[in-house]
């Protein structure tokens, strides 16, 4: 089944600001994280049920070489990206998205 993909504006802010600061840290670094994201992504839109549901509809999968984390529910045909979140930041903020 091909799911439609949503990316809430929230979670669009987060990955911008962590492109923004990966980027100031090596000039490169942040598209190396946009690919990851993109990759962990594309996992989902290929197979979202792989991932586990953590938080009542909430998934999770995390990303490769960087310790982020996204956040998606699925509703019908649409997969919603809630967060895009680096895993030391409290959780609270993204449970209170669903």
């Amino acid at each position: 089944m091909n799911y439609k993909l949503i990316v809430r504006p929230e979670a669009e802010k987060e990955l911008e600001e962590a492109f923004v600061w990966y980027e100031q840290q090596i000039v490169g670094l942040g598209n190396q994280f946009l690919l990851a994201v993109d990759a962990a992504i594309n996992s989902i839109q290929r197979n979202p049920l792989q991932y586990p549901v953590i938080y009542k509809d909430i998934r999770r999968t995390l990303t490769r070489r960087f310790p982020y984390q996204v956040f998606y529910v699925i509703n019908d045909t649409k997969i919603v990206i809630i967060a895009v979140f680096h895993g030391m930041r409290n959780p609270m903020i993204w449970k209170s998205r669903n």
